[in-house]
């Protein structure tokens, strides 16, 4: 029985310390750039960035991917979480007045240094990075797709659309990516079908709509036709949401997919988490 009793403790203990944060940095032109990661269960892990929201920080977008969290060693999963400058992101929304886009912080050297850190320290599996981003992470998991997509097997990007062709300032590759989108029809900071965003006291300038978002990266894709489209089970009737879900795909093509949340807000959904089901499309992407 003692045995017995000391092997769980055991047990307990490496899973404990398997799940705890670690923080670091690293030197990015003169501004120490700080991230939090979990240790991957081995190596060739896959790498999958979580991004803030304009205003938050990387441990605070923490608790939102919980079960990520959870499935995280079985699947082989590097969790990383980057704080923003001065808690924003310096994406290409070119009239927005943080102190990211005012000082024109470097955050693609941020995001390069970041993939040699985990290819150097945990030997990650290169071709399998990824990027989470919600509302300004949303917009930097864009920029990510636009400006260094050969670093970026996939992204998601949850309640935020692209910037409007008068309020973009990154240089577009244009290449091909696969792109998951999740927004809001009664989102009213991201708006559903374009304008202004703001938030608090900070205008970040105007955006598409939705549909030209996803519009654009299909059209990217080289999509003409062949929209799939079903609905989602409504497993919370009580939130007042139900879940459409437009899907471009073909055997040689990135996949490209919108879920337009029915009633939502800038806020997730209940009938998915927005983690889990960003996981599986980037499964479908490894796996096509």
């Amino acid at each position: 029985m003692q045995r017995y009793l000391l092997f769980f403790l055991f047990t307990i203990a490496v899973r404990s310390t398997s799940a705890q944060l670690i923080n670091d940095s690293v030197l990015i032109e003169g501004h120490q750039r700080t991230f939090h990661f979990l240790k991957p269960a081995r190596q060739q892990a896959t790498l999958i960035f979580i991004l803030h929201g304009s205003g938050g920080n990387g441990e605070g977008i923490r608790s939102g991917a919980k079960k990520l969290e959870d499935i995280a060693p079985e699947e082989n999963i590097l969790l990383v979480y980057p704080d923003g400058y001065k808690r924003y992101w310096n994406e290409c929304r070119k009239t927005a007045n943080s102190a990211a886009n005012l000082e024109n912080i470097n955050d693609n050297a941020f995001f390069e240094s970041m993939i040699r850190y985990f290819q150097n320290q945990y030997q990650i599996n290169p071709k399998q990075v990824f990027a989470i981003g919600t509302s300004g992470g949303g917009h930097m998991a864009y920029k990510l797709a636009l400006t260094m997509p050969e670093k970026f097997r996939a992204i998601s990007a949850i309640i935020a659309n692209l910037p409007d062709t008068n309020n973009i300032d990154c240089p577009e590759k244009r290449v091909p990516i696969p792109v998951m989108i999740t927004n809001g029809t009664d989102d009213k900071v991201n708006p559903y079908n374009g304008g202004e965003v703001i938030t608090g006291n900070i205008s970040l300038g105007l955006v598409r709509s939705t549909d030209r978002t996803f519009h654009y990266w299909a059209n990217l894709a080289g999509y003409t036709n062949k929209l799939a489209v079903k609905k989602l089970p409504d497993i919370d009737p009580a939130d007042g949401k139900t879940i459409e879900q437009y899907t471009y795909k073909q055997k040689g093509k990135p996949e490209i997919t919108l879920l337009k949340v029915l009633g939502g807000k800038h806020d997730y959904p209940n009938d998915i988490n927005v983690y889990l089901e960003s996981w599986a499309f980037f499964q479908r992407q490894l796996n096509p």
